[in-house]
């Protein structure tokens, strides 16, 4: 089976390499496994669904604050840490 570097896959979908990185840490990319400090990615192996959120509502748990504050003049709300 080949392999394909962080680097190479990231070329090849478009992404960053950071990005990469943090699928293989969450066990996203099936086939992927941690040789020393090398992931080595299945050259076969399709990228993963974007689960991120994009709508601007997150989900936090007990362990972060997130604080929403309403801007007087336009009515907008914002994130605020």
């Amino acid at each position: 089976m080949e392999y394909l570097s962080i680097s190479q896959t990231a070329e090849k979908w478009g992404i960053k390499q950071r990005r990469i990185r943090a699928l293989c840490e969450q066990g996203r990319i099936s086939g992927a496994f941690k040789m020393g400090a090398y992931w080595s990615i299945p050259a076969n192996a399709e990228k993963p669904k974007d689960e991120r959120v994009k709508s601007g509502k997150y989900i936090r748990d007990n362990s972060s604050i997130l604080v929403i504050c309403q801007d007087k003049f336009s009515g907008k709300s914002r994130r605020v840490f």
